[in-house]
């Protein structure tokens, strides 16, 4: 990483953690692709390139179509997204759905789409923000909470190990640990 795109890389807002680090664009970011090469790779025709392009879901970030003869060019991180989009319409998400997705990732501010983690039940699609927090898209960003009861047991198991436990088998008043026990003993004789 260049002394200039680490830069641009601390300026902008971290609205996720990532789950890897690194820049996973292995080509540079001025080298693009025409549309024949990005639908083949993304696995979509090019009639849903081109669509998708005209109705702004995936826009080149290269190049865009500047009238009759004019290429559009797809960078890497555009074909990413392309090939994302069909992943989900082929679990079933809709393209209405996908396109509200981005739409509220975009405004919220996210240029970089394909930085975030993505996840879908097949009806709806949401954005993972931390290992806590999950954000329903398909309905304008509901958050939800995750709960890991593998780290909710290693937050109860060291406070439990710190205090005063009994065993099954073992009654109040034959326990010598239980104070009131004792007094009720003291005071019986």
């Amino acid at each position: 990483m260049t002394d200039e795109s680490a830069g641009k890389a601390t300026a902008q807002p971290v609205l996720q953690d990532l789950l890897f680090e690194g820049d996973f664009s292995p080509l540079p970011v001025d080298m693009g692709f025409r549309g024949p090469v990005a639908h083949r790779v993304a696995g979509i025709t090019y009639r849903q390139l081109d669509y998708w392009a005209r109705t702004g879901l995936v826009v080149p970030e290269i190049r865009q179509a500047g009238g009759s003869g004019t290429q559009r060019l797809y960078s890497f991180r555009d074909i990413l997204l392309l090939r994302v989009v069909k992943r989900f319409l082929d679990v079933g998400i809709s393209l209405q759905q996908i396109r509200v997705a981005i739409e509220h990732l975009r405004a919220r501010g996210v240029e970089d789409l394909t930085e975030i983690t993505l996840l879908s039940d097949g009806f709806s699609v949401y954005e993972c923000t931390t290992a806590s927090e999950l954000y329903d898209l398909s309905k304008g960003g509901q958050g939800m909470f995750l709960i890991s009861v593998s780290s909710v047991w290693k937050e109860i198991e060291g406070t439990l190990s710190a205090l005063p436990s009994e065993k099954a088998g073992i009654t109040a008043s034959q326990d010598p640990s239980d104070e009131l026990a004792a007094r009720r003993r003291d005071r019986a004789v």
